[in-house]
């Protein structure tokens, strides 16, 4: 199936001998991987995973994990969420050759009439799982399915829509679990809206990051209309308002328990919080906001984790 993506440039390879047919492989599987975000797609994994047996089910984490339905949300959101990345690189071809040639595929190695195809494919196969698995579950796949569309097609071109359109899609894959199991558990949405005000942050980062190709191909970014100093305090208000949450669930933690989460979330994510502040207080070269996306990635990461020690007794 994979090799049906690539043009016929690549088919060549690995036509004699067995060192070049695992060559050969190595060249397929390679830019599938990076046209799906393959690591991206591990981290929704991990989200979804810890969200479950962390947060929802922490006193039966294996059993909750080997559940058939958790399996096919899980296999549904990855779908939806790899055919987002397909479609997005489909509309970003000339946009991306001057901002990240190195990284181009859809166009390049993989057939834009291909890409299409794999991203239909894939966003009806998520859709249909969840309405498989529940009306409302299937109502928020195909809205995220809508939006990751109308988020490449348009929305990412317009100042401040695409950025929260993405953070919107974020907070929905943190709560998707809990719209599986109806739990009532407070905490997911905490973590849900955390996750909505780190991503609006990294996402108008990265706007900045990639002005010079965006201004070529009239997009309207925060950045381009507001200039970069405007948007960097912007930024500012998204970060601060999630400082604001972070603090208080730190000092929520250590005065009441579980300490160990609070000493987690001081050290590992409201101190690189302060610190990314700082950093964003200096930055003014492209260079500067590529290490500031890089820190939300880090922050990002240790705040999931931290889901591992939200039952832990303090």
């Amino acid at each position: 199936m994979s090799s049906a993506f690539f043009s016929s440039t690549a088919s060549p390879v690995g036509s004699a001998g067995s060192d070049d047919d695992s060559t050969g492989h190595s060249l397929v599987l390679r830019p599938i991987a990076q046209l799906i975000r393959l690591p991206n797609l591990l981290i929704m994994l991990l989200c979804l995973v810890l969200v479950r047996a962390g947060l929802l089910r922490p006193a039966m984490p294996l059993a909750t994990l080997l559940d058939l339905r958790f399996g096919l949300l899980v296999l549904a959101t990855l779908c939806i969420g790899a055919a987002g990345y397909i479609i997005n690189d489909y509309y970003d071809v000339k946009i991306d050759a001057i901002n990240r040639p190195g990284r181009l595929v859809v166009g390049r190695v993989v057939r834009r009439r291909r890409a299409m195809l794999a991203h239909m494919l894939l966003s009806g196969l998520g859709v249909g799982i969840g309405a498989l698995l529940s009306p409302l579950l299937g109502l928020v796949t195909l809205g995220s399915a809508v939006l990751l569309w109308g988020y490449s097609v348009r929305f990412k071109r317009v100042a401040l829509v695409g950025n929260l359109s993405i953070a919107t899609l974020t907070a929905a894959l943190v709560l998707l679990p809990e719209l599986q199991l109806r739990t009532g558990t407070g905490s997911v949405w905490a973590y849900a809206l955390a996750a909505f005000l780190l991503t609006v942050v990294r996402e108008i980062v990265k706007d900045v990051e990639d002005m010079r190709g965006d201004a070529q191909h009239d997009c309207h970014t925060l950045p381009i209309v507001w200039g970069v100093a405007r948007t960097k305090w912007v930024t500012g208000f998204f970060l601060g308002c999630l400082l604001l949450l972070v603090l208080g669930a730190v000092g929520e933690a250590l005065l009441h328990g579980p300490v160990l989460l609070g000493g987690w979330l001081l050290v590992l994510v409201l101190v690189p919080l302060l610190a990314l502040l700082r950093l964003l207080w200096r930055a003014d070269r492209r260079r500067h906001f590529a290490k500031l996306s890089t820190w939300c990635k880090g922050i990002m990461l240790a705040g999931v984790l931290s889901m591992l020690l939200v039952e832990v007794i303090g």
